[in-house]
This record gives structure tokens, C-alpha cells and sequence, in this order.
């Protein structure tokens, strides 16, 4: 959705600089009217200005250039034509050059609403934080319009102050309730702020006026998928439907037929992600967790270990790639992938807890008390490990630490487990009969 704000910006732009067109004209009558009461101007450089005006009228904004040049150098605080100037390099492409001329005709005349909304334009797409005290003041000089508190909203949005943003695209809205462009935005920065139940009414209310919209359709499906409506789906199908070539979204698509658990169409949707060439990292994980879904191991491996080839540094690859061998009890390449990602990111207990219970199954438990150790030092221990402990004890016949540790798995547990309750009691039974013998 980035590519809005430019394409926004151009387009208001635009449509600013030929309603501008207009507004010149009548501000330069209006300061030649002023002029014939108040002070007199030569008559050469009326005739210098009408000159380019005319010339601007009929768009010969490089005609216009000499003539606005000389009134300025016979009279350089003349502010009407350091706008006009300003105007024609605007329409000329020279950014550089029109952007002192509408600083002057501010300097000149503060309440020229026309230069500060033209600067403000001016400065949106390369400076933004530079265009937000011109459009605030087109603001407060055109109360009553919509479109410089629409520019104004894009400039904080682009300043990286969201706040302020929305409040300029609502009070936009406030004015003209059918400002989609406003109305878009706002549902973005919406969006950003975790306001989803909001966005959502927006994107609608986007729809409602252009059912077309491409950004209204894919922030409906966005603000449903936050709100984890089950609608989502329905939503992104329906912007597939009329852009198929955005990935992207289809990958949103396949992360909650995922969820929902629609294997089959999720592995449908995810091989249309697919390029023509070999396949994507991402496509390739989306791959992995449908056929895991599907409790197709071999070939949730076989795809696992090609996205491993392309990224053998990431600690979820390998992580994902040991828990897939454990669930195919092959411990000990799930053991390797396990370590591999432990290298990786130390810090992720996930991985220790998965390397503890590849240990147990495979009958390593030393190696797994060890690991347990490793898990306590970082964080305390959960009754599932007191109990996994316990077990390992037991194997080992290390009575008194293996009936200690059942205790312990009793007071952390509070019952929540009542099978594992009763086989911890069942054992308590037993080890205390085994103590009593080598009494």
C-alpha cells in the first residue's frame, strides 16, 4: 500500500495545479485591482504580467518564464509574480527553482493561501517533514476546504507521526464525507495503529464509492484477517480474483486456510505463488506447513530441506525441520537439525525443549536431565518437566532423586494432569516399598 501515497500525491497534484490555474488568474486580477487603488504599477510590467498570463493559460510555461523575470527584477517584492514564477516552474518539472519563488511570495504576502498549498505539494514527495508547516498554513488560510488537510494528513504520515495524520484525514472527512483519497488513507493509518474495527468501516465506505478500488478490496482483507474475522478469506479470495498476480496476498490467503486447517485448498492456492523458475523460500515454508497439516512427513522433509539448502542459516528452518523428524521418531537427525538451530539462536528454548524430548524418546536420559538443567538455568521449571525428570530418574533407578522429583511434579501439577497425577502417585507407591527394602 506504500505506492498510494505517491501515486495520491500525484494525482492531487495534478488535479491542484489545473484548478490552480484558475485561482492564478483571479489572484492576479484581484492584486492588479489592489495595485490600481492602493499603488500604482507600471504599465510596462501590467503589460509583462498579462504577457504570462497568457502565455500560462494556454500552458507555454516556458514563454511565461521571461516576462514573470523581468517584473520580478524591476520589482522584487512584488509577491503575485513570485508565485506566477513559482507556478511555471512547477509546470516546467524545475522543483529546485519554483520552490524560493513561492517562499518569497510567502515572505511577501502570509496569507497567500496558493503558495503555501503549492509548496506544500511541492516538498510532499521528497521532504515531508519540510511540508507540514506550509500545509498548515493552507489550512488555516482555506478553513473550508477538504484537499490541504488531505495533503496535510499525507505529510505527517510520511513525517512518521501517525497521530496528527489521522486527525488531518478525519477532519478532511469532517469537510467532504466523499473524499475517498482522505477516507483510504485514514483506513491505513487505522490499520497501523491497531484500530482494525475502524479500518474495516472504512475500507467499506471506500468500496461503497469505488467497488473497484484495489487498495480498498486488499485492506478490507488485511483488516479481517487482523480482527481474525473468518470473512477474511472470502475477502481475499474476492481481491485475488481481480489481481491473481499479487503474491503477497495469496500467501495471507494460504497462512489462514492454514489455519483453518483446509490443507487441500491451501495447497492449491500456494502453488499458484509459484514462479515459472524454482521455487521461493516463502513458498516453499507455506509448502512445508500444509503437507505437515496433512501429516505428510516424508515430503514436509523432503521441502524443508530444500528451503534449508536456500537458507541454512535460519534457526525456524532447522528448528521446524528437527521437530518434523521427531515427529517421524528419526532422533537422531532430529537431534542434529535441533543442535543445528540451538548454534543459531541459543536464546530460543523451544528448540532445547524439543532437543529434550528427542533425547527421551530415543532413550538418552542422561543427555536429557542434562538438557533439563539447561532449560532451569533460564527459566523455572514447569510440571511437564518435573515430571519428564522424574521419568528419567526412574529409568536410571536413581530412587530417592526419581521420588523426589515425582513430589515436586504433584505440587507444581495441582492436579491439571490427573493421568500423569495418577502414574506419579503409582510410582511414589512403588519407590517408597524400594526404599524401605534397602533399609
Amino acid at each position: 500500500m506504500a505506492a498510494l501515497h505517491t501515486k495520491a500525491v500525484n494525482r492531487i497534484a495534478c488535479a491542484l495545479m489545473i484548478s490552480l490555474c484558475a485561482a492564478v488568474a483571479s489572484y492576479g486580477q484581484a492584486v492588479s485591482n489592489a495595485k490600481g487603488t492602493k499603488q500604482k504599477v507600471a504599465n510596462p510590467l501590467n503589460d509583462l504580467l498579462d504577457e504570462a498570463r497568457k502565455d500560462i493559460d494556454a500552458q507555454k510555461f516556458e514563454a511565461a518564464l521571461e516576462p514573470l523575470q523581468k517584473v520580478i527584477s524591476a520589482k522584487d517584492d512584488f509577491a503575485y509574480a513570485h508565485f506566477q514564477l513559482g507556478y511555471v516552474y512547477t509546470a516546467l518539472g524545475r522543483a529546485k527553482e519554483a520552490r524560493p519563488e513561492y517562499e518569497r511570495a510567502l515572505q511577501l504576502d502570509p496569507k497567500m493561501a496558493e503558495a503555501a498549498l503549492n509548496l506544500g505539494i511541492l516538498l510532499l514527495n521528497d521532504e515531508p517533514p519540510l511540508a507540514v508547516a506550509p500545509l498548515e498554513r493552507a489550512v488555516e488560510l482555506l478553513p473550508t476546504q477538504s484537499r490541504p488537510r488531505m495533503l496535510l494528513g499525507l505529510a505527517y504520515e510520511k513525517s512518521g507521526d501517525p497521530t496528527s495524520a489521522s486527525n488531518a484525514y478525519e477532519s478532511a472527512l469532517a469537510l467532504d464525507p466523499k473524499d475517498n483519497e482522505a477516507n483510504l488513507h485514514l483506513a491505513q493509518m487505522y490499520i497501523r495503529q491497531s484500530r482494525f474495527l475502524e479500518a474495516e468501516g472504512k475500507f467499506r465506505a471506500a468500496l461503497a464509492a469505488d467497488p473497484e478500488s484495489r487498495a480498498a478490496r486488499l485492506g478490507l482483507a488485511e483488516s479481517l484477517e487482523q480482527e481474525k474475522r473468518p470473512e477474511a478469506e472470502d475477502a481475499y479470495r474476492d481481491y485475488l480474483q481481480a489481481h491473481p498476480e499479487d503474491i503477497e496476498a495469496r500467501e495471507h490467503l494460504v497462512h489462514l486456510l492454514i489455519a483453518s486447517e483446509k490443507y487441500d485448498e491451501a495447497l492449491v492456492e500456494s502453488e499458484k505463488t509459484q514462479s515459472h523458475g524454482a521455487p521461493s523460500l516463502e513458498s516453499l515454508k507455506l509448502r512445508a506447513d500444509i503437507l505437515i497439516g496433512q501429516k505428510n512427513l516424508d515430503e514436509a522433509i523432503s521441502v524443508l530441506r530444500q528451503a534449508v539448502a536456500l537458507a541454512p542459516k535460519d534457526a525456524v528452518l532447522r528448528g521446524g525441520l528437527g521437530r518434523t523428524y521427531l515427529q517421524k521418531r528419526d532422533f537422531a537427525n532430529a537431534a542434529q537439525e535441533l543442535q543445528n538451530a540451538i548454534k543459531l539462536d541459543a536464546k530460543n528454548l523451544a528448540y532445547w525443549k524439543d532437543l529434550t524430548t528427542t533425547y527421551y524418546l530415543a532413550g538418552n536420559y542422561p543427555a536429557t536431565l542434562s538438557l533439563l538443567d539447561e532449560v532451569a538455568d533460564r527459566e523455572p521449571p514447569t510440571a511437564g518437566e518435573w515430571f519428564l525428570r522424574a521419568l528419567c530418574y526412574d529409568k536410571l533407578q536413581q530412587t530417592s532423586a526419581a521420588l523426589e522429583t515425582y513430589q515436586k511434579f504433584l505440587e507444581a501439577d495441582q492436579n491439571r494432569n490427573p493421568d500423569q497425577v495418577w502414574q506419579a502417585q503409582q510410582r511414589i507407591i512403588v519407590l517408597r516399598k524400594t526404599l524401605d527394602r534397602k533399609k
